[in-house]
This record gives structure tokens, C-alpha cells and sequence, in this order.
């Protein structure tokens, strides 16, 4: 997905660029609800992906555009496109993020935020993320 088909195909607001250390490349936030269950709008430039971290109320991932990966700690990256649906339990380790040749657009829910923050780790390795974008 090229930029100008990013900017045609965007349902919700881009947001603000994401200045923190839990990313790596250009993402994009922007917070849709922030009541019990916060739900925000994130873009992840193609290569950009965000650390390797655990949600203690769980997460529900909404794909709205390009592709992407997912994965959890252990096991195979997942190839996510729009209308892919990811239920992300409690407790799991995981990262998100934009295949190398794509932007990546997808909701993101809050399950339960009564039960903490985002436990955020470390960065996914050059290698690790190499080897999500070979499992097309």
C-alpha cells in the first residue's frame, strides 16, 4: 500500500506521529475512546513495528488497512491484511507491525484497562522482523 492509497483508504484520523521508545520506524496515533475500554487508531510506516510487550486486560486488534505482521512470543509471525481480527489474551507477549512493502492500519482495543498499563519490552530484533516478512 502506497501513501497516496493510505490517504484514500483511511477511515479514521492518522493522528500524531508516535515519539517514544517502544516503536521503531514512523508510527501514528490517534485516540478514538480513552474511557474503560480505549480504543486508538494506529499507522505504522512500512518497516515500522512497535516493541515486544504484554497487555494484563488482553487487546483486540481491528485490521483497517495494508499489511502487517503479529506475533506472539515463540511462534510464527502471522501475515495480517484489512477485516483480519486478532484476540490477544492476557498476559501474552507480542509485537505489531507494518510489513516492509506496506503501511499497516489497525484498531486497537483495550480489553480490560482496570487490570494496568501496556507492559512494554524490548525492541523486536532486525533478525526476528526479517524473518516475519519472509513468512508471506
Amino acid at each position: 500500500m502506497i501513501e497516496k492509497d493510505l490517504n484514500q483508504s483511511v477511515i479514521f484520523p492518522v493522528g500524531e506521529k508516535i515519539e517514544n521508545d517502544y516503536f521503531v520506524g514512523d508510527a501514528y496515533l490517534s485516540m478514538l475512546t480513552t474511557q474503560s475500554n480505549p480504543i486508538g487508531n494506529v499507522t505504522f510506516a512500512p518497516n515500522a513495528r512497535n516493541n515486544w510487550h504484554v497487555h494484563e486486560g488482553g487487546q483486540i486488534l481491528l485490521v483497517t488497512g495494508g499489511e502487517g505482521y503479529y506475533q506472539e512470543e515463540g511462534k510464527v509471525a502471522q501475515r495480517l491484511k484489512a477485516g483480519d481480527v486478532v484476540e490477544i489474551a492476557t498476559g501474552i507477549k507480542h509485537w505489531h507491525g507494518a510489513a516492509s512493502d506496506s503501511w499497516f492500519v489497525h484498531l486497537a482495543i483495550v480489553r480490560d484497562s482496570s487490570k494496568g498499563e501496556t507492559n512494554w519490552l524490548e525492541p523486536v530484533s532486525e533478525s526476528q522482523y526479517q524473518e516475519a516478512n519472509q513468512s508471506k
